[in-house]
């Protein structure tokens, strides 16, 4: 039972990681995938949420309760603050991490809107479509 957990934990940890580089980077998928871009959005705007107001991200609580049914303490103070500050960049550049991700996102927002326009203009009017 204790490895299934263990396994489970490292599951949902993955996870997390794959739902933040999600978040970053998903609106990207929408240049090629433009229905895509409805998912991301929800994604993108819970990500902020959770990091904004005081709301428990589901992934974390999923984890510290795995880590509990293990005999583990909750991670101090939540996913971002054990994996990710002074881990994977140091805490201090935050506000630039966090600008950094926002324009990422908003420059895969403009680029999908930039492709969806041009495969609008594509269209002929009979409803086939010349390029794209």
């Amino acid at each position: 039972m204790q490895g299934l957990l263990t396994a489970l934990t490292f599951l949902t940890t993955g996870v997390h990681f794959l739902a933040l580089l999600y978040i970053g980077l998903g609106g990207f998928l929408a240049w090629r995938w433009p229905k895509s871009i409805f998912v991301h959005i929800f994604f993108a705007l819970w990500g902020v949420a959770v990091n904004v107001l005081p709301l428990s991200c589901p992934l974390t609580e999923l984890e510290d309760r795995l880590r509990k049914l293990r005999g583990l303490e909750p991670l101090p103070g939540g996913f971002n603050e054990y994996y990710i500050y002074d881990t994977v960049f140091p805490r201090e550049l935050l506000p630039v991490v966090g600008t950094g991700a926002l324009a990422l996102v908003v420059s895969s927002y403009v680029g999908a809107y930039v492709r969806w326009h041009a495969r609008q203009e594509s269209v002929t009017s009979d409803g086939r479509t010349i390029a794209g």
